[in-house]
């Protein structure tokens, strides 16, 4: 082995030419997760892991040791869930140890290869030192690297050092990079996570001049944008690829010009995976990678072409669909036709009646079999299926079906037309519609009126679903996996009884798609009560848009339409607050509208009390660059919500 130059990090320019030169395509890269990244124990990882869809695990030692059987059993029962073995994780504390420490570091790395030969893994994971006793410096980790390099060739073993974030000497990736290539071992290569590089804000485009068969190993990590210690966010709030803020994309960019061609993995530590469902949150991971990648294919001019199609473009709700029977049913026409809408046809097979105002229809399903009618069995009147509008609805599947979401059909009638849709939130289904689907109104409905003055809705301005605190990255991916969306930062909505996250997402140009995720972590609150009275029914409330909500608010009263009473205590504050005349704020206050202003436009907002099932209606007017959803607000509608349900401990008549 060559002589090694004084320890210093190595300007990575100078080995720019080991970049291959022309890079044709993005190889087709093997997908894994760490064993770490979900809940269960061993054998119900392994199960979630494989029924996802991945190629890979890391095994991570913990869960291994907690396993009941030995090493070999381990080894047979990956494989035989048609997964390898990619990595065993983690070997701490290993380089530039002073004796007796250092002699015992390289006795358990023994120990470590005798199990990997019998789990049948040929890979471990080296984490640069936290050890007190640590020496440090570049040459002797090097040189510690590169006998242990000996001892693994003995034995077919390859290992990966990585940085620690928190490392004691070592905690950037061109550091551990500068080791490894002064270690200048064939069994010697370096491991990359997004994490410890992004979370330090290390440049990525620095990994283009490593080597692409240099780096071993690639593991992928999101995280929210949290001022914190390191090692703490680390260990609690990473998440999946897309669900965080982290350039993931750039990271993984640098990484493919490089050359690399291993497996790309997971390594999540987070609190709320750690007791969620292990299969809904390793199909969230699966899916993650697919998007990243497919992302990848889009922005690298010269790489293969994207497996999936794009994203589609969600250009508004079509259609809202609620399941209800009887009296319930009954209410809700009534509640219907006080909001200005007309019920303006039947199905011609079904037991449905479509009631339309503006671009907006409502349809109540009471059909005793199919999809609604099990809704109503589960959960009573509720939002059953949403249509959402796109360009391309075969297109759109086609991307759901390659992202893995669950699709959905059912038996279809004479003259029925067969329109894609997909599983969404709580077994609700999305139906996905383009211009050729736009003809079923006329061709399975049968019209009995004209629409009659209605209120001046318009549109659906934003749809409201509500879900479990620890659900709300996995439909947040959802939602910009498989549509043209972006996320707004998250937020608490103040209840009296807790706080709710709220998660907003819409599309990204051109398109009228927003939907608000409201996780609840209690069932004290609005939003957690009333996913334990519905058992998760996915829509709470619906708003629907006006170009003038005075106007709207006027023709509303004059059909009824029982309003969410507001206090005069708010209006005494708003005057105060902003600067609206008084003559407004008086008839806001007569009409019960409530107001926000972002700092560049004003949003109005009216609500109506519940509805059968709890859902509720909001009616809002946006001024013009306006772009949030009212949040201020919210602690003063939830009151009002409050003090109409039913004191707290009287069970339902």
């Amino acid at each position: 082995m060559e002589a090694r130059r004084p320890g210093r990090r190595l300007d990575l320019r100078v080995i720019a030419r080991h970049r291959p030169a022309d890079i044709t395509q993005v190889p087709i890269l093997r997908t894994s997760i760490a064993t770490v990244s979900i809940a269960g124990n061993l054998t119900e990882k392994l199960a979630a892991i494989a029924e996802a869809g991945f190629d890979g695990v890391e095994i991570f030692e913990q869960d291994f040791i907690a396993h009941d059987g030995g090493p070999a059993e381990v080894g047979r029962m990956v494989r035989d869930h048609g997964l390898d073995i990619t990595l065993f994780q983690p070997f701490r504390d290993f380089e530039c140890l002073p004796e007796p420490y250092r002699t015992k570091a390289f006795d358990r790395a023994r120990h470590k290869f005798d199990t990997m030969a019998e789990l049948g893994t040929d890979m471990m994971l080296i984490c640069s030192s936290v050890h007190p006793r640590s020496l440090g410096g570049i040459d002797r980790a090097a040189d510690d690297l590169a006998a242990l390099g000996d001892i693994a060739t003995e034995r077919g073993i390859r290992v990966g050092y990585e940085a620690l974030a928190w490392g004691r000497h070592i905690n950037d990736h061109r550091d551990a990079w500068e080791i490894v290539r002064r270690a200048d071992h064939p069994n010697i290569g370096l491991i990359l996570d997004s994490f410890h590089s992004l979370g330090r804000k290390i440049d990525p485009e620095s990994i283009r001049a490593i080597p692409g068969d240099r780096i071993f190993f690639v593991q992928l990590a999101d995280a929210p944008a949290i001022e914190m210690d390191l090692l703490y966010w680390s260990r609690h709030f990473r998440n999946m690829p897309g669900e965080g803020d982290l350039d993931i994309e750039r990271f993984l960019r640098a990484v493919m010009a490089t050359g690399y061609a291993g497996p790309v993995s997971l390594e999540i530590f987070n609190d709320q995976f750690r007791g969620g469902d292990p299969r809904r949150i390793a199909r969230d991971g699966y899916r993650s990678l697919v998007v990243t990648m497919d992302d990848i294919r889009r922005q690298e001019p010269d790489t293969a072409p994207p497996r999936l199609p794009p994203r589609a473009l969600a250009q508004g709700v079509s259609f809202a669909e609620f399941a209800s029977r009887g009296e319930e049913a009954e209410a809700l026409g009534r509640a219907f036709a006080t909001l200005g809408f007309t019920r303006v046809a039947r199905h011609r097979n079904k037991d449905l009646d479509l009631w339309a105002q503006g671009d907006i229809r409502f349809v109540i399903n009471r059909e005793t079999e199919g999809h609604a009618a099990t809704s109503w069995n589960a959960r009573g009147t509720c939002v059953c299926d949403i249509g959402l509008s796109v360009p391309s609805a075969h297109e759109a599947v086609t991307r759901a079906e390659g992202l893995r979401l669950s699709p959905f059909a059912q038996p279809l009638g004479p003259g029925e037309m067969e329109i894609p849709a997909i599983r969404g939130l709580s077994g609700s289904v999305l139906h996905l519609i383009d211009a050729a689907h736009e003809v079923v109104w006329d061709q399975e409905f049968v019209t009995e009126t004209e629409p009659e003055s209605d209120a001046g809705l318009t549109t659906v301005d934003h749809i409201a679903q509500t879900m479990s605190y620890d659900e709300m990255l996995g439909w947040t991916l959802f939602y910009t996996a498989l549509f043209d969306m972006q996320k707004a930062p998250m937020v608490d909505v103040i209840d009296p009884d807790g706080v709710v996250r709220s998660q907003a997402v819409e599309s990204r140009r051109g398109g009228g798609l927003r939907v608000t995720l409201n996780g609840a972590e209690t069932h004290r609150t609005l939003a957690g009560s009333f996913l334990a009275e519905t058992f998760g029914a996915s829509v709470q409330h619906i708003a629907l848009a006006t170009d003038d909500i005075f106007a709207t608010a006027e023709a509303l009263a004059a059909r009824d339409f029982a309003a969410l009473q507001i206090p005069t205590n708010y209006y005494a504050d708003l005057a105060a607050r902003v600067d609206l005349p008084a003559e407004v704020i008086a008839r806001m206050r007569k009409a019960n509208i409530l107001y926000d202003h972002d700092g560049v436009a004003g949003f109005f907002q009216l609500y109506s009390q519940a509805l059968p099932g709890g859902v509720f209606i909001e009616i809002v007017q946006r001024e013009p660059g306006y772009t949030g959803y009212g949040g201020p607000n919210a602690p003063f509608r939830i009151a009002a919500q409050k003090r109409l349900a039913r004191p707290k401990g009287v069970p339902k008549d």
